[in-house]
């Protein structure tokens, strides 16, 4: 029989090497976070929220994508090196500088599609989704960092809309559509992406009049842990989030405090730094239309939600917690991005620039991507 290493030293040596680069990287995500959501002496608020022209502290910084006709609502953040955007016009790009380049990874033949989610395992396997009614709403896979894809569902269904898709870990994941027959769809893959299969609907609860998700920044369908995921609705009388914990298989549904009555109004983001601490984003997308009370938070999985006590100021499409906080976030929307530091209770817009979604990574690699080819990466 073949010997596994030589002795428990390698191991033991191994194992302090890879201690003192994961200290390495906590103690910078640990320096970049404390100068994000510094506190002044005198304030209760990000010392830099109020005017970031004068802030001396972490900002957006843009990233030429090179292709100013794109609007990216797909974006999935890798690490601070790392990042794959998905948008209009069937486009797919993907960084592995932290934005200094960009390379046009777009699936062949897919000018026409919507890519509206995107989820990536690393710089050479990620999963894209299209959306529209019928044949217009595929999922793409590719293994070799977008050099080739593979087209691994195609919905055949008319009356079906798939909307985010979200994956547990690198085999596991789901997909949603808008109810079909009264009940939202959902497709589940155990290959990472390769095959597709159409949950039962029997552990779904009835959708309401006019209820739907929105496909505004690929975080209506989030997922946290192994077996819980959450899906978020509007369009109907009542904004409402739905969550599962068995993978998609039965779910129960809450409503949120959310705007809601008109189909432009819902809960359009969430986001889960674990299986019980959420926050949702919304309101109303037109823009001439306010969006008061259009962010919630819970501390139950979902099972009861809280209207924030200071919202973001206007609609927003995206949100995500800042890594290794318990209580930091960011949202973003088309008038700006907004920070809370006390988990989703209190936000203060920091930015004013449009961005449709937002993504960070373990790294604190935070990303921002919207209308006009607009990428951007947190620095500072």
């Amino acid at each position: 029989m073949r010997r596994l290493g030589n002795s428990r030293r390698t191991v033991r040596t191994a194992r302090v090497r890879r201690a003192g680069r994961v200290a390495a990287v906590a103690a910078a995500c640990g320096a970049a976070l404390a100068v994000l959501t510094a506190v002044p002496a005198q304030a209760h608020d990000p010392v830099w929220a109020y005017d970031p022209a004068q802030a001396h502290g972490p900002a957006w910084a843009l990233k030429d994508t090179g292709t100013p006709s794109v609007r990216f609502r797909g974006l999935a953040a890798v690490d601070r090196h790392t990042a794959w955007v998905a948008g209009s016009q069937g486009t797919v790009v993907l960084t592995t500088d932290g934005g200094r380049s960009w390379r046009n990874v777009s699936p062949p033949g897919a000018a026409a599609l919507q890519f509206r989610d995107v989820e990536a395992f690393d710089a050479r396997r990620a999963v894209v989704l299209a959306i529209g009614e019928g044949e217009a709403s595929r999922v793409y896979r590719t293994d070799d960092g977008g050099a080739t894809w593979t087209e691994s569902f195609r919905n055949t269904d008319a009356r079906a809309f798939f909307d985010c898709l979200t994956f547990f870990d690198r085999r596991h994941g789901l997909a949603m559509s808008d109810p079909v027959d009264g009940r939202f769809r959902i497709l589940s893959t155990s290959d990472g992406g390769r095959t597709w299969t159409v949950l039962p609907t029997t552990g779904m609860p009835p959708a309401l009049d006019g209820e739907a998700g929105f496909a505004a920044g690929g975080q209506c369908l989030v997922s946290a842990g192994s077996r819980d995921v959450w899906l978020a609705t509007g369009g109907a009388a009542r904004a409402r989030v739905l969550h599962s914990a068995d993978r998609g298989l039965t779910w129960t549904a809450t409503d949120a405090p959310i705007p809601a009555g008109d189909p432009a109004r819902g809960v359009f983001a969430l986001a889960f730094r674990d299986r019980a601490h959420g926050l949702a984003v919304g309101g109303d997308h037109r823009p001439d239309q306010p969006s008061p009370q259009a962010a919630a938070t819970t501390a139950d999985a979902g099972r009861t939600w809280r209207p924030a006590t200071t919202p973001p100021p206007d609609y927003r499409s995206g949100v995500t917690w800042l890594p290794h906080s318990r209580t930091a976030a960011l949202a973003v929307g088309p008038t700006g991005t907004d920070l809370t530091t006390d988990a989703g209770r209190t936000w203060r817009t920091l930015d004013t620039g449009s961005y449709d979604t937002v993504d960070c990574a373990p790294d604190l690699g935070c990303w921002a991507s919207g209308e006009q080819g607009r990428v951007a990466r947190l620095e500072g």
